[in-house]
């Protein structure tokens, strides 16, 4: 009930659970802000008030109110500016600050989300989160603030000095309220269903466009050029009308607005002019009255188009704690224990995957690891050897059966523990925009600088580190982007020796690499694998001669099992991918071979 109220996007759910999250923390500067809020609203409704009793008081030839009464407008002008410019450092303080923590929030709930969810959206979507959808957040708290509370606050010291000077023309102008807010309600759900609309193409267009310039090099090598302008502008044609849609919505408030405050300014001015006409009252009488009017003309329509910026700021609302509530399936079982790692021998037992319900991944795997031995997973792509690797660290969970980890269930144990256990090298080796030292020093938290050093060296990688000016204060550049494939190979490979884990997961490591490069990392690999518990996949069979098991797999199972020689005299799956091989490719050498 409280996930549909969310996605449905209640707006008094959703500001009761902003208060209680991220308000309640700072109630004692928002209390000091309410504070000042009464004291500019109670000076906004001195003001008309001050000015009727000082015409009064000419009327009345009284000589000392040309003394005080300049004074007395200084004096009240001067307390509702400062008490403005108070208010308005307040709230920023505190709106900033609940920015930052929601924002914070967030990006923690979503590194911490399974790969599963945050593969639903592609990053650049889920980076706009963290701009459209705070922009529309921090606008409204800062106008419930700045304009809601004191506003209103100003509106009702407005109508109690208007109340108090003319009841009966207050009543009058108040006919014309219930006529208004109709309307501007129902603009404001409209605008809240367009606004929905609008965050979620802008954040597909982010996607899109993100997506198309990583892609350059093949755009221009294929001449796509023209199909992405054309798909880029069609997406951006689409955020324009949605924005067009709102605009129209919010551009509706302001005729109303102006009808509607014409309509109280005429009732008024036909009540006063009766008056005047018929020698009840003067001109003067109704100056202060006058001032109130206009005074109040100003948060009244500020009010009307609150409701606009509100209602956009609950969609992003609802779509940010919707993502937040979303809890990730990869959790660790109370009472979780530490992994004990013994001979490091990984058991599948029965094992069962899906991606989706329609596509099995993996069916009936019944597999065993031997602990400190080469392990080699072959097959054609889409077999399910990168899915099997991702079970072994809780990347995702068994969909039946167990994968164990020396007797241990990986469910049952503690999920730092476990990832302790395993390293990883990939052929999509990710390096963050930091020193080369920072991203060796990820293998494993508070590493020195010499351990940095040792494990760069067993990488294979010191030397070409040392030769550059900055050494291993070089900053790699965003994904790497300033060092080779090789280099950046050999960085993942530091750490990795760094992490020193008993489990060694190994995807692709060399298949992007040239000659040099592949036999650089094949000596560092064989260095690393000594004695740990290896999980390897390769497509070039003539990589994994050497390995201590293979395992062949089709459409998600193991079909064959065995050694090199076992499987070719077999003349199986395994010889059939040996045959497809190119006779004449040079073979490199073979992982777990001596260098």
């Amino acid at each position: 009930m409280a996930r549909r109220a969310l996605i449905r996007g209640d707006t008094l759910p959703l500001l009761l659970r902003l208060w209680r999250d991220w308000l309640r923390p700072h109630a004692a500067t928002l209390a000091v802000v309410l504070v000042l809020i009464v004291v500019v609203g109670g000076a906004t409704g001195f003001y008309p008030a001050l000015i009727k009793t000082a015409f009064d008081a000419f009327d009345a030839k009284d000589a000392a109110a040309l003394a005080y009464a300049p004074v007395l407008v200084v004096a009240v002008t001067a307390l509702r500016g400062f008490a403005l410019f108070a208010q308005t450092v307040l709230t920023n303080r505190v709106v900033t600050r609940v920015e930052a923590d929601m924002q914070a929030a967030l990006y923690g709930h979503m590194i911490e989300a399974d790969l599963a969810q945050l593969g639903r959206e592609s990053p650049a979507s889920l980076t706009q989160r963290f701009t459209t959808d705070f922009a529309f957040i921090k606008e409204a708290l800062t106008r419930i603030s700045t304009v809601l509370l004191r506003d209103v606050a100003m509106l009702l010291a407005l109508a109690c000095a208007m109340l108090w000077m003319d009841p009966w023309l207050t009543l009058g102008a108040a006919v014309v309220v219930p006529l208004v807010a109709q309307p501007i309600a129902r603009i404001g759900r409209k605008l809240r269903r367009v606004s929905t609309s609008t965050q979620e193409q802008v954040g597909a267009t982010a996607s899109l466009i993100s997506e198309s310039l990583a892609g350059a090099r093949v755009a221009k090598t294929y001449g796509l050029e023209g199909y992405l302008k054309a798909r880029t502008a069609a997406a951006l044609d689409e955020v324009r009308r949605l924005k067009m849609k709102a605009a129209n919505a919010r551009g509706r408030l302001d005729p109303l607005l102006e009808i509607g405050g014409g309509l109280a300014v005429a009732g008024v001015l036909l009540l006063i002019g009766q008056r005047i006409l018929s020698g009840e009252k003067t001109v003067g009488d109704f100056t202060g009255y006058v001032a109130a009017l206009l005074l109040a003309a100003q948060p009244a329509r500020a009010l009307g188009n609150l409701n606009a910026i509100l209602q956009e700021a609950m969609a992003a609302l609802a779509r940010t704690f919707a993502l937040m509530d979303e809890a990730p399936r990869i959790r660790e079982a109370q009472g979780a224990r530490p992994l004990a790692v013994a001979g490091g021998e990984i058991r599948l037992e029965g094992v069962c995957f899906r991606y989706r319900d329609d596509q099995p991944a993996l069916e009936g795997i019944d597999l065993v690891v031997p602990g400190g031995a080469t392990t080699a997973l072959v097959g054609r792509s889409g077999s399910g050897k990168s899915t099997l690797l991702s079970l072994v660290p809780r990347l995702y969970d068994v969909g039946a059966g167990r994968l164990l980890i020396d007797g241990q269930d990986v469910r049952d144990v503690t999920l730092a523990s476990l990832r302790r256990a395993v390293a990883v090298v990939s052929q999509d080796v990710v390096l963050f925009d930091d020193t080369i030292a920072q991203n060796i020093a990820f293998g494993r938290e508070g590493a020195t600088q010499p351990e940095i050093e040792a494990a760069a060296r067993a990488a294979a990688a010191h030397d070409f580190i040392a030769a550059r000016p900055e050494g291993y204060a070089f900053r790699v550049g965003p994904g790497g982007g300033r060092l080779s494939g090789g280099e950046r190979q050999r960085i993942a490979l530091a750490r990795a020796f760094l992490r020193d884990a008993p489990i060694l997961l190994l995807d692709e490591a060399t298949s992007a690499l040239d000659a040099e490069s592949e036999r650089l990392v094949q000596a560092a690999l064989t260095r690393l694998m000594r004695g740990r518990t290896t999980l390897v996949i390769a497509h070039r069979l003539s990589t994994v001669r050497e390995a201590d098991r293979i395992v062949v797999m089709e459409a998600g199972r193991v079909v064959e099992t065995g050694r090199h020689a076992e499987l070719i005299a077999q003349g199986g799956t395994y010889a059939r991918l040996q045959r497809l091989q190119l006779a004449d490719d040079p073979a490199p050498a073979a992982i777990g071979a001596a260098p």
